[in-house]
């Protein structure tokens, strides 16, 4: 493999993502404003002309806000890579820190995430207080906002750079298999994450209170009775802190598991739709959904381990993507630049797998709770969400996790 062999793959898979992406956006646009006028009949009887055209425009906003992170997101990669732009902030560093030294390392990473923080924050600034603002979703204060960023800074510093010092030294240290040692960090990391964050990180984020609705318990705890589930508790978070949008959800494993609703769905659904979207969640549950994407996720990570364990002892890899030196931290960041390109080709198998397992969870539902109800809350939560019930197909199917709104309705009404 040479440099110039690698920048040509690279700038292949750069423009090959980017052309779809843009191609898909287009065309999610155009067919959305071209269904804008009616309700799809299916849905005529439960959702208004008004909420129908609210999620349009919604989704067109959105969509054109995408194409502006898209560019913005090729600018950063470009000035990063073919730019100069790492090699220089390895260079600066190197003024003040033995590039040598694991520290360095460290610095280069939290450099280039204050660097990407600030140049992301504009978007992310319109994004809240523009475009959720005007479709009336926001309800994120300034103060919150603010929080939230130095909340999350300082969680990150105090994990993250004790694991990223751990995972640098490891590739320092165990000599040709420290990809193999590397995942096995990754793996158990994030398995414990799955039962410290529920307990401690996300409180520090949002309120979280046991269910006050004795009647609305006492239906849900005969949900899970007949399931066989047994959970830690059942909680509402004040998700109306931040956004207008509606969410249930599962968190943890083992022991740690714990229900939560947003307090915006509870105050949407009925007892019986709440019932049926749990049953929906608990369908995930015994399917072992969860478990099947850790497992992919564990296959896939390993693999992507051992090609970087190649890559990071090839001179071409660093020199194909615009750095001269080579050094752990270099290779870690440049493989994590080139992933989303290369790997964005297999986003619609993830897609339709996970369609696949929504369609399973669905199938439990109505086993358990009734078909009707679970019709019915999909229809608000579509509504209240603003999701849009006219999707491109070809854009639905490329990006989407759960089943298009017509799609899924039917599939409910045909399993009763």
């Amino acid at each position: 493999m040479t440099a110039s062999t690698l920048s040509f793959a690279f700038v292949f898979f750069i423009v090959l993502s980017t052309a779809i992406r843009l191609w898909l956006n287009i065309r999610q646009v155009a067919h959305v404003q071209a269904h804008r006028a009616a309700v799809p009949a299916e849905f005529a009887a439960s959702i208004e002309l008004t909420a129908h055209q609210k999620a349009a425009d919604y989704t067109v906003a959105k969509s054109r806000y995408g194409r502006i992170d898209l560019a913005l997101g090729l600018i950063w990669l470009l000035l990063l890579t073919f730019g100069g732009g790492l090699q220089l902030l390895h260079e600066q560093l190197a003024r003040v820190l033995d590039p040598s030294s694991l520290w360095h390392g460290i610095a280069l990473f939290g450099a280039l995430s204050v660097l990407g923080f600030v140049w992301e924050l504009p978007g992310s600034l319109y994004y809240t207080f523009v475009l959720e603002e005007k479709f009336g979703f926001n309800k994120t204060t300034l103060a919150t906002f603010i929080t939230d960023i130095l909340k999350s800074s300082l969680i990150s510093t105090l994990i993250g750079a004790p694991l990223l010092w751990l995972v640098l030294w490891l590739m320092r240290s165990m000599g040709g298999n420290w990809w193999l040692w590397t995942w096995g960090v990754l793996i158990a990391f994030n398995l414990a994450a799955m039962v410290i964050y529920p307990i401690f990180i996300a409180p520090l984020f949002n309120k979280f209170e046991p269910l006050k609705d004795e009647a609305l318990a006492t239906r849900i705890n005969a949900l899970l009775t007949r399931c066989g589930f047994k959970s830690k508790g059942l909680f509402v978070m004040d998700g109306s802190k931040r956004s207008a949008h509606g969410n249930a959800y599962f968190t943890g494993f083992g022991a740690a598991k714990r229900i939560v609703f947003f307090d915006t769905l509870l105050a949407t659904l009925s007892p019986e739709e709440v019932e049926a979207v749990l049953a929906h969640e608990l369908g995930h549950f015994k399917h072992r959904h969860i478990w099947q994407r850790v497992a992919l996720f564990a296959v896939l990570s390993l693999a992507l381990f051992a090609v970087l364990g190649w890559l990071s002892q090839q001179a071409a890899f660093y020199n194909g993507l615009g750095v001269q030196t080579q050094s752990e931290a270099l290779a870690l960041i440049l493989f994590s630049l080139i992933l989303g390109p290369v790997t964005f080709p297999l986003t619609p198998l993830m897609s339709f797998w996970s369609r696949k397992h929504e369609f399973e969870a669905d199938a439990y539902a109505v086993a358990n709770a009734q078909a009707s109800d679970l019709v019915s809350a999909l229809a608000k939560l579509y509504r209240d969400n603003a999701s849009t019930l006219t999707p491109d197909p070809l854009h639905s199917l490329f990006y989407d996790s759960h089943p298009p709104a017509a799609i899924r309705i039917s599939h409910l009404q045909r399993i009763v």
